[in-house]
């Protein structure tokens, strides 16, 4: 029994100088990977940031294309309708050949307009999407935050444990009162459900609104 005990013993001690050796790397690891991740959503951000002003610039644009081939007056749409009615009350008095080149004018001219319409409605529509589809990707950005957050919790939690492991002296560790701490330091839902051994829960928020812990 007596070298049972001191081999359990041995085997505490042998892992309790492991760990002490172990915590300190893996600590290092997560605040390196921390580090670089932010390095790296903080230049895609730049990039986005940049190209927010272009989009919006792009936007206007299709939207006054859109406006310029409105059926209103003045719009481009009204060009073929307007030379109509120039033209028609002249047609009884052109010879055959006369009508026949002003109704080929007229045939040309809506058959640009057509054309320039069917062109700026996908655009424009394009354009929209585009910014859609940047902004949802702006939104996907906030996972580096929440990322950040629980690596930088757990970076701490670690030291503290390092710390409580290489201390000689000192009150006994209540494993419930460390757990319900490091749980108090939650801020999201995955953790808890996490931290209690839930399995299958999304790390997506849910939400339209980009938000940032």
């Amino acid at each position: 029994m007596t070298s049972d005990r001191q081999t359990s013993a041995e085997t505490a001690q042998a892992l309790v100088r492991l760990s002490a050796q172990v915590l300190p790397v893996w600590a290092r690891q997560l605040a390196g990977s921390r580090a670089q991740s932010e390095t790296a959503v903080t230049e895609m951000l730049s990039a986005f940031a940049e190209i927010g002003p272009h989009l919006d610039r792009a936007a206007r644009q299709s939207q006054q294309i859109s406006a310029a081939l409105a059926q209103g007056d003045g719009g481009i749409t009204q060009l073929a309708q307007a030379c109509d009615k120039v033209l028609q009350p002249a047609l009884p008095g052109c010879t055959p050949q006369a009508v026949q080149a002003i109704g080929q004018v007229m045939a040309m001219i809506h058959a640009c307009v057509d054309a320039i319409a069917q062109i700026a409605k996908p655009f424009e529509h394009e354009t929209q999407m585009v910014s859609q589809q940047v902004e949802r990707m702006y939104q996907g950005f906030q996972y580096q935050d929440r990322i950040s957050q629980m690596m930088t919790l757990l970076h701490d939690d670690i030291e503290r444990l390092q710390l409580a492991m290489t201390q000689k002296q000192g009150a006994p560790i209540d494993s419930a009162q460390w757990l319900a701490r490091l749980e108090a330091g939650y801020v999201m839902a995955e953790q808890r459900h996490q931290h209690g051994g839930s399995v299958g829960v999304s790390g997506a928020s849910g939400s339209d609104d980009t938000t940032f812990f």
